[in-house]
């Protein structure tokens, strides 16, 4: 983990969004990094807690969780992402004053609530059991939990990741030499290339065929670099506007 957020030109300065593991601590404080709390991960440990457990107030108690407090702060960040949806409609960026006022208005006075929930809660509650290590969890994540608060530009889960990370992690089950380490990093390396595409809003099959038709000419760093997503969406993006511009011809 360390590795991809060091580099040769020094240390990733900034955010980093993760689930509990003690590892992440570690390097965040290393690398005196903000580190940020999954509030998925949170929901499902009292998603878990409803599950195994045998007790119906126990249930009931984590549904409590779910339903009354920890749903109500991704409805806010619903109506944020809907927002924005709006914003770029017209071909505006939200400000970020936006999410962090509906934050403040809305998710804050529930994360206290919420809060004051699980520590009146948490001294009675076994600590071994699903719904005791849900609130233990959610006591030791707090201070990461809580942070997005104050910084608007930060998600409060990374969905988005894991839901991407899944659709590699189903597919080298079943394509050739992943498991062979030149070809793992291989795939890591198109992987990448894939998503940074996506991210930067490029079609990939479109960006992978004009990297390969570009790659075998380009031997500076500048050359290279000029082949990245967000330096070939330009020049992708007023290709496809010529080409739609032109006007089809049907046969009779």
């Amino acid at each position: 983990m360390k590795q991809l957020l060091v580099r040769p030109e020094g240390p990733y300065r900034g955010k980093l969004l993760t689930d509990g593991l003690e590892h992440y601590d570690d390097i965040c404080e290393e690398l005196q990094l903000l580190h940020f709390g999954c509030w998925q991960h949170l929901r499902a440990y009292f998603f878990k807690a409803r599950k195994v457990s045998q007790l119906p107030s126990i249930r009931t108690l984590a549904s409590t969780a779910i339903v009354d407090y920890i749903r109500k702060v991704f409805d806010v960040e619903s109506e944020v992402e809907a927002l924005r949806a709006q914003y770029e409609q017209r071909g505006e960026a939200m400000p970020l004053s936006v999410a962090h006022s509906l934050r403040q208005a809305k998710s804050e006075p529930v994360v206290k609530r919420f809060k004051d929930w699980v520590d009146t809660l948490l001294p009675g509650t076994p600590p071994n059991s699903a719904l005791g290590k849900a609130l233990a969890y959610c006591v030791r994540q707090w201070p990461k939990l809580v942070l997005f608060l104050e910084h608007e530009d930060a998600p409060i889960h990374n969905n988005f990741v894991e839901r991407q990370i899944k659709q590699y992690a189903l597919g080298r089950k079943l394509w050739m030499f992943c498991y062979d380490k030149v070809g793992a990093q291989a795939s890591a390396n198109l992987f990448s290339l894939v998503m940074t595409a996506r991210a930067n809003r490029v079609e990939p099959f479109e960006y992978l065929s004009e990297v390969f038709a570009q790659l075998p000419a380009a031997t500076t760093v500048e050359a290279i670099e000029a082949l990245l997503p967000w330096n070939l969406k330009p020049i992708l993006d007023a290709r496809r506007k010529r080409s739609e511009a032109v006007p089809q011809l049907h046969a009779p």
